[in-house]
């Protein structure tokens, strides 16, 4: 049974809506800034891919009666998972039908707010309205309730590797009959908890990041929604259709707490998996959304993962060059943009390399293109304690 994508919805530095991410991606604009809203000693010393607006305003932009509690990450979710719904041609009895799933994704949640989770938490002083609202699964619960979502629901957290992994779970509840819908994707926002904590792993840089340049010091943090509709063909029948997604691959290298094996085992493993997954050749896949952060690590491995697999690897890039690493968010933000290059014949470069490591440079995509035929792509996502996702996609 094929499943197919009907809908996409993203807000992230590079824009409010879809329709902006892709035309940022087409013109090569990144959005990585001085921080303009974070609260952080570090938010004018470092490069940030943040939203282009203050929390209050984004909560304007959600469209429910009771705001009481949302958060920054829940007013993220909310804008972009409209935008998949309504872009998906979903009607309320779609959302509300109990074979429809919704499966989200998030490592920060509320913990966006960070010294307010500090003084609740140590009872300084009464509760505040956010006191429900700090779990990754916060926003799932909010959304499942404004929507009267019916049908299974969950929140998953593997961090950077988390919403490639919802995405996952919903392709596997459609093709097992559990669902005949699945909406997914994840969230994360800018938050003083992560800035200090990547800090201290000492992988910011404090520049724009380079992913696989060979003077690459570390990435950038940003922020970002996505959310993508999925739904078996006997549901979709005469709907628009964006990509099929056919299959996934999701490994645990167990190396270490936040860096991946050098001989890329977890890497090497999820690769093999989701193309076996797909029943495709490795020879189909025409394109790479790299995971691609930008660090000494991530990058060589990552690119030794790509020997192991292929013979001859394909154009790859990473557009984390263009957003900063958006932790729980990136799986599905970088699957829109995966779709992205499908349907348009696209791909979108890793900005700012000057020197790439040089046993890539020639299959690093570093300049926008829309001269070659993209039928499938590998997006690939690896989170920390080793959990290693791909997700294939094809044309339809």
């Amino acid at each position: 049974m094929d499943i197919y994508v009907t809908g996409l919805g993203c807000i992230s530095p590079l824009g409010f809506n879809v329709e902006e991410n892709h035309l940022q991606l087409k013109t090569e604009r990144d959005g990585l800034v001085k921080s303009k809203y974070l609260e952080s000693k570090y938010k004018s010393e470092k490069f940030f891919g943040e939203v282009k607006m203050d929390t209050s305003s984004l909560l304007q932009k959600v469209n429910i009666p009771n705001k009481k509690g949302l958060t920054r990450t829940d007013a993220l979710a909310f804008i972009a998972f409209d935008e998949a719904i309504h872009h998906a041609g979903l009607l309320k009895k779609d959302i509300n039908d109990s074979s429809t799933a919704f499966i989200s994704a998030s490592t920060v949640g509320g913990m966006c707010l960070t010294d307010e989770l500090y003084r609740d938490s140590n009872l300084h002083g009464k509760n505040s309205e956010y006191a429900q609202s700090y779990n990754c699964a916060a926003h799932t619960l909010r959304i499942t309730k404004e929507y009267q979502l019916k049908g299974f629901t969950n929140t998953i957290n593997t961090a950077c590797s988390s919403s490639a992994n919802a995405i996952m779970i919903g392709m596997k509840l459609i093709r097992t009959g559990r669902a005949k819908r699945a909406i997914v994707g994840g969230v994360d926002s800018l938050a003083k908890y992560t800035v200090n904590g990547f800090n201290a792993l000492q992988i910011l840089t404090d520049k724009k990041c380079t992913p696989f340049d060979v003077a690459r010091e570390g990435l950038n943090l940003g922020e970002a929604a996505a959310y993508i509709v999925l739904e078996a063909e006997d549901v979709c029948i005469g709907k628009t259709k964006y990509a099929k997604i056919l299959g996934a691959g999701n490994t645990n290298d167990a190396y270490h707490a936040s860096a991946m094996s050098e001989t890329a085992d977890g890497v090497t493993a999820c690769i093999l998996e989701a193309i076996a997954d797909s029943k495709i050749s490795k020879e189909a896949i025409n394109y790479i959304n790299a995971h691609g952060t930008g660090t000494q690590n991530n990058d060589q491995v990552e690119l030794t993962g790509f020997h192991n697999v292929f013979a001859n690897i394909p154009p790859f890039s990473s557009t984390k060059s263009y957003t900063g690493h958006t932790l729980g968010a990136a799986g599905s933000l970088e699957a829109v943009y995966s779709i992205l290059s499908i349907v348009n014949n696209e791909m979108y470069p890793s900005l700012r390399v000057t020197n790439a490591i040089p046993d890539c440079h020639k299959m690093l995509v570093m300049q926008y293109t829309n001269d070659i035929e993209i039928n499938t792509v590998l997006s690939n996502s690896y989170g920390f304690g080793g959990n290693c996702t791909s997700l294939i996609f094809s044309d339809i």
